[in-house]
């Protein structure tokens, strides 16, 4: 829920107290990092003049391939739109990317379907299950992002294509912020910005589901590299936002999920879960 400065607002009380508690960790279990730019130093991001650039198109490719060929298992990406995610795995298809990623893992999509959707996520387990490894490819605010869980070998990385604003122009929108700015005074920009950003850590935390868990969470969007979006992500995401993970190019990228992935690959000790649970 955190941040949870803005709640207050909305449902129209003055807190005695907040307090927003940290998890235990027992080890740096989850390695959230941000992409700004590809190999070419060409910036990447999902903003409306930029989102048929064919150089975004090609270094967001370029990210899936080096997380395909770097991270075991399952791989889950977040795209802001059905719209935005079919134009780029159709432009994927023309250049060769795809057919790049299926040579490490097998590829799975998400569709307005529910039984195509479900029919998909159960091959994709399977995929898993069985060592071959799979991607999913799935879209913030539809039924994967808001109660599907990656937990264990389904999800050892997330990706989170652009920042998942809602469509403005929706007349239940604007009715909604309307009433938010004439009735709590909240900025129309600042509510959108606070969803937005809510929404992307709802869906990089679908791979975190237990302390023994692990998993890689990539923003890959220039803009949360700004302290306005970053500061709104929840702290137990925040708190493993260090500097050599902000502002990275798609190679500098590659070469932290590696070293990531070598450190939880060490054998780990349940026993040491159970202390953590009683020390903290």
């Amino acid at each position: 829920l955190s941040p949870i400065d803005l709640y207050p607002k909305l449902l129209g009380f003055n807190p005695v107290s907040i307090r927003s508690l940290n998890m235990t960790l027992t080890r740096d279990c989850l390695c959230p990092m941000v992409i700004t730019r590809g190999a070419d130093q060409q910036a990447v991001s999902t903003k409306f003049d930029m989102r048929d650039d064919p150089n975004v198109i090609q270094n967001y490719g370029r990210i899936l391939i080096g997380l395909a060929q770097t991270v075991p298992d399952g791989i889950v990406a977040f795209f802001v739109s059905y719209s935005y995610m079919e134009n780029i795995v159709s432009k994927w298809h023309e250049t060769g990317v795809l057919r790049e990623i299926m040579q490490h893992k097998l590829v799975f999509i998400e569709t307005t379907d529910v039984v195509e959707t479900s029919l998909a996520l159960d091959n994709y387990r399977r995929a898993c299950n069985c060592g071959r490894g799979a991607i999913f490819l799935s879209v913030a605010r539809g039924k994967v992002a808001e109660g599907i869980d990656f937990d264990r070998h389904y999800g050892r990385a997330v990706v989170m294509y652009g920042v998942p604003y809602q469509y403005t122009l929706s007349r239940i929108l604007r009715a909604r912020l309307e009433y938010l700015r004439e009735t709590f005074q909240i900025k129309e920009s600042d509510f959108l910005s606070f969803d937005a950003v809510r929404q992307a850590a709802q869906c990089v935390g679908r791979v975190i589901r237990s302390k023994a868990d692990y998993g890689l969470m990539v923003f890959a969007d220039k803009r949360y590299n700004s302290q306005d979006k970053r500061g709104k992500l929840p702290g137990w995401i925040t708190t493993h936002l260090r500097e050599e993970v902000l502002n990275l190019s798609t190679d500098m990228a590659m070469q932290v999920s590696r070293t990531f992935m070598r450190a939880m690959s060490q054998p780990f000790s349940h026993e040491d879960n159970k202390k953590s649970l009683l020390d903290q």
